[in-house]
């Protein structure tokens, strides 16, 4: 089972067919669960600590905004983890929505030059192009090891 990052990382739909082809999804909502699982959080609804920013230090320059290094501090964790990806360009908001254009494009950098196997699609816009999307896709993940490489 090979750990693949979803890109947009809100993307259930995504994250359903990595799971269905036997591999482990990494997106938002792991990142998320772990930190609404956490006891400890002093800050509800945000769910983040003080912290948080500072470790987003690691993927982001202290000129970035705290914004951008928050969500990194979420999204860094798991393309460190990642040994592949899978990046839909232009998605509809219904698909999944990343909210903030500065975290994505250093999202996207990073994912690109993480040295693993990435597929890039353009969203579907006709039901031939969802055919060749879904078939795209599958096609990738079933040509993935089923054990990661450690």
């Amino acid at each position: 089972m090979v750990k693949v990052f979803i890109y947009p990382a809100t993307s259930l739909i995504l994250s359903d067919m990595v799971a269905r082809f036997g591999h482990e999804p990494l997106g938002s909502a792991i990142g998320i669960r772990e930190r609404i699982q956490t006891p400890g959080f002093e800050s509800p609804p945000l769910q983040i600590t003080p912290e948080e920013p500072k470790k987003g230090l690691k993927w982001a320059a202290v000129e970035v905004p705290s914004g951008v290094r928050g969500r990194m501090a979420v999204y860094g964790p798991l393309i460190e983890a990642a040994e592949a990806a899978i990046i839909v360009r232009n998605p509809d908001f219904a698909f999944g929505c990343m909210g903030c254009a500065r975290t994505n494009e250093l999202v996207l950098f990073h994912l690109r030059n993480r040295g693993f196997p990435v597929l890039e699609l353009d969203y579907p816009t006709s039901d031939d192009e969802g055919a060749a999307f879904v078939a795209a896709i599958r096609e990738f993940l079933e040509g993935l090891p089923k054990e990661a490489s450690q």
